[in-house]
């Protein structure tokens, strides 16, 4: 028998307070639903309030109130409102903060950064540590690896071209659906294949990755939904689940989600390989440190030389 909504949102660790509110306001007993309304529309003052004042802003009954947090799956209103205080101190209760054409420099970057914050946390609470490590395992045992995308997408792929070679892996984000598809027709068993799409149902996306398949490679995919087509047909399925926002002027975090899951991916393969490995790289690094420094040095001569220059035409007209 499965379980009501109610309780399966109730008991949701995924999801914040906020979130559990909205996704249960329509399955909350009316009285309820309408202490669900005014934490929704003013958390900060939800935080400050009294079981009274809270019932006083709901029209409403001070067992209401209780019931609402019991409902909600809180231990009690102090639990709640540590919950509600938490999620506020980290930034994590505006998620729909909508951008208005009459927002000046502070107002946007204060959505911008509360909204993307918002969408990282969801989709780190929302990923799957076991999904993670499969494709790890992959990336580990791969002999070559394939980055595709388009839009977004493609910028995530060629972010990963340029990380992923350091760790002795050949590896190559092709943009062109029609290159795309003959790098799927060679794949080999041993290769990979990292197939990005947010939505999942690309259709030269899925084109490649049937292919890639049939070649015996392992595909992994990078995608925002966990019942989407691309997430069905991969090896390992990463799910990038950010805050859904169709505002005109909202960023698209789920472009920024995906790059960090590259990040997570590349350091979880950095750490997979053997110490002989991290040595090279270890010492691939302080050569470049030293190559920055030793450009930073040249740079600040031909200053100086140029300072000096300048002084002695001043001094020359004088």
């Amino acid at each position: 028998m499965t379980q009501p909504k109610l309780t399966v949102v109730r008991n949701d660790p995924g999801l914040h307070v906020l979130e559990r509110v909205q996704g249960m306001l329509s399955l909350l007993r009316k009285s309820e639903r309408k202490v669900a309304e005014i934490v929704i529309a003013d958390p900060d003052g939800a935080v400050n309030a009294t079981v009274a004042s809270l019932a006083r802003a709901a029209s409403v009954s001070e067992p209401t109130v209780m019931r609402f947090c019991e409902a909600i799956g809180c231990d009690g209103f102090q639990g709640f409102k540590i919950a509600l205080a938490r999620e506020i101190a980290f930034g994590m209760h505006r998620p729909h903060s909508v951008i208005s054409p009459n927002d000046g420099p502070a107002e946007v970057t204060d959505k911008i950064f509360q909204y993307t914050l918002a969408s990282l946390d969801r989709a780190r609470r929302k990923l799957d540590p076991h999904q993670v490590a499969l494709a790890i395992d992959f990336l580990a045992a791969a002999r070559k690896i394939e980055f595709f995308g388009f839009g977004a997408s493609g910028i995530v792929a060629q972010d990963a071209q340029q990380k992923f070679p350091l760790f002795g892996k050949p590896c190559i984000a092709t943009i062109d659906s029609h290159q795309q598809f003959m790098a799927a027709l060679t794949m080999e068993p041993g290769d990979v294949l990292v197939a990005i799409s947010n939505t999942g149902e690309t259709e030269a996306i899925l084109q490649c990755v049937e292919a890639a398949r049939e070649r015996g490679a392992k595909v992994i995919g990078i995608t925002g939904q966990r019942t989407s087509s691309l997430a069905q047909v991969c090896d390992a399925y990463l799910v990038v689940e950010t805050h859904e926002n169709t505002n005109v002027f909202t960023p698209t975090t789920s472009r920024l989600g995906a790059l960090v899951i590259i990040d997570i991916l590349s350091t979880g393969l950095a750490l997979h390989l053997d110490q002989g490995h991290a040595h090279r790289f270890g010492e691939m690094k302080r050569k470049l440190a030293r190559m920055r420094g030793s450009l930073g040095s040249r740079r600040a001569r031909k200053a100086q030389r140029d300072d000096g220059e300048q002084n002695q035409e001043r001094e020359a007209e004088e």
